[in-house]
């Protein structure tokens, strides 16, 4: 059973996307917060495998939530999903450097959510809608001064290769299919590029690629 956080300050949201949820026999709603002070103490009191987080709330934001959760050892098996709109809030990107595996817009289809919180709860980054790509395709493009980062030194020509595809969105199997590999020896490379450089997931693999100068953002189009 998947256990869910459903973090809004819209009572309306939050009603909604628990009608949609709960209609899963492999997921269970657990507890609900109004702001990111209330999603910390439900975070600790139902230790969920999932957190759907607003951005813009009151009294502490969902950016900030998520850094304090996701810094708490005590929290380590739960994943984050930041829930924005397309209006391209640049705290999404701040939200995935502090380790969110991914972002939904709030009027996403049933099926999308549904989804996402089972791609995020197996420890998967949820980078494959085309809104996602347009999001991080966006911020990628600020980032005008990429800083070397050392924990890449350590990765070989495949795994670099690896990287790049990754930071396109591709998924291990089409990372197989584009490099003539398994799907077995796709996860492989994938899991000890994250090993290497020390990210928690597939979405954080993104960040370090695009601000290292590893792969630029003409990796990521609309």
């Amino acid at each position: 059973m998947i256990r869910v956080l459903l973090v809004d300050d819209q009572r309306l949201v939050r009603a909604g996307f628990r009608s949609i949820l709960d209609g899963e026999a492999d997921i269970d709603v657990v507890a609900e917060a109004a702001d990111g002070r209330e999603a910390l103490q439900a975070a600790h009191d139902h230790r969920p495998d999932v957190v759907l987080m607003d951005i813009r709330m009151p009294v502490l934001d969902g950016l900030a939530a998520t850094r304090h959760l996701l810094a708490d050892p005590a929290m380590a098996g739960t994943k984050v999903v930041i829930l924005t709109t397309f209006d391209l809030d640049e705290d999404v990107y701040g939200a995935l450097r502090a380790g969110a595996s991914g972002f939904l817009v709030k009027d996403t289809e049933p099926m999308e959510l549904i989804h996402a919180v089972r791609v995020v709860s197996r420890g998967d980054a949820l980078l494959a809608p085309s809104i996602t790509r347009r999001l991080i395709s966006e911020f990628a493009a600020r980032v005008t001064r990429p800083a070397p980062s050392p924990a890449l030194d350590r990765l070989t020509d495949r795994e670099r290769e690896v990287l790049s595809l990754v930071a396109a969105g591709l998924s291990n199997d089409e990372i197989a299919r584009e490099l003539a590999l398994s799907p077995a020896t796709a996860k492989t490379h994938v899991s000890r590029i994250m090993t290497k450089t020390g990210a928690h997931d597939r979405a954080q693999l993104v960040v370090l690629a695009y601000e290292s100068g590893a792969v630029t953002p003409r990796w990521l189009t609309p």
